[in-house]
């Protein structure tokens, strides 16, 4: 149930058109596309999207990370990833995201600053800093929002976000670093100020190439759906936050954070749903 959380086509047949032949042939083009380092962003969409039901039998079959990231390069890849985040959940995930934070952002913001931030000594420093931020960056509110939720929720940071230095090469970030499940590395000392990210999953750098905070969280919570992974523990209210109030994933029963024996599990995680209620009680408020 938690790997078909959230999903409305886990498992799919093959289309009718297709055949085992020809979904290896679109398969064998994408690998190549990808090895020669020019593609149609369209001509991807398209293949990936008639190799859905392809793929979802490699992930169902429970394929290592390394296995798929040999055999279908492009869901380590934001045209990929999102046409099969789409297909699997029916929500685009960038463009979700966006129209998301463009509404709420604001609301959390202000309910953190006037309800929070006297409290709570991690979320007035996050406020602080996205204040120093906003003078020298573009959009630091997209990381900031992420911050203050690690923060208010007290989890684990480090699970989710891993600094390396700014001149890193994939290969130069130890496997003993990272976390097993999903992890945003930013090669530099601040979220604000990198210019480059990578993703990781199961340990394994997947994607070398992430320009923006924004581009890397969207991957990394899609990979979540896209590859079978519960939430970890220690991130549990974050991305279930995010799942519910950014990305308007919104099952009734059960829950994607990973089962812990001396924890009741709530459909709704009791944390979240407190602060969801206390930002619209703010808003109404104000």
């Amino acid at each position: 149930m938690q790997d078909t959380y959230g999903c409305i086509n886990w498992e799919k047949s093959m289309p009718s058109s297709e055949t085992k032949a020809s979904q290896q042939q679109h398969k064998e083009k994408l690998k190549k596309m990808f090895t020669d380092r020019s593609w149609d962003h369209l001509e991807v969409k398209e293949s990936m999207q008639k190799t859905f039901s392809s793929q979802r039998q490699d992930i169902n079959g429970r394929s290592s990370i390394e296995c798929l990231l040999e055999n279908w390069p492009f869901l380590f890849e934001e045209d990929g990833l999102e046409v099969h985040f789409l297909e699997l959940t029916g929500i685009p995930l960038t463009d979700t995201y966006h129209k998301s934070m463009e509404k709420k952002a604001k609301r959390l913001f202000g309910y953190m600053k006037h309800m929070v931030a006297g409290k709570h000594t991690s979320v007035m420093q996050i406020l602080k800093r996205l204040e120093q931020a906003k003078d020298v960056h573009c959009s630091p509110e997209m990381a900031a929002f992420v911050e203050l939720l690690l923060a208010y929720f007290n989890e684990k940071t480090d699970t989710m976000i891993r600094y390396v230095d700014d001149v890193s090469l994939p290969s130069e970030v130890t496997m003993p670093d990272l976390p097993e499940t999903p992890c945003i590395v930013v090669c530099g000392s601040s979220i604000h100020a990198a210019s480059r990210f990578f993703l990781s999953i199961d340990k394994v750098i997947v994607n070398d190439h992430i320009p923006t905070f924004a581009k890397a969280f969207t991957m990394m919570f899609g990979t979540y759906y896209c590859f079978n992974i519960q939430y970890p523990q220690e991130l549990g209210s974050t991305l279930e936050f995010m799942q519910r109030c950014i990305f308007r994933i919104n099952p009734e029963k059960g829950t994607k954070v990973m089962r812990s024996k001396n924890k009741k599990q709530y459909s709704v995680n009791p944390k979240v749903l407190t602060l969801i209620t206390s930002v619209a009680d703010y808003e109404w408020r104000d």
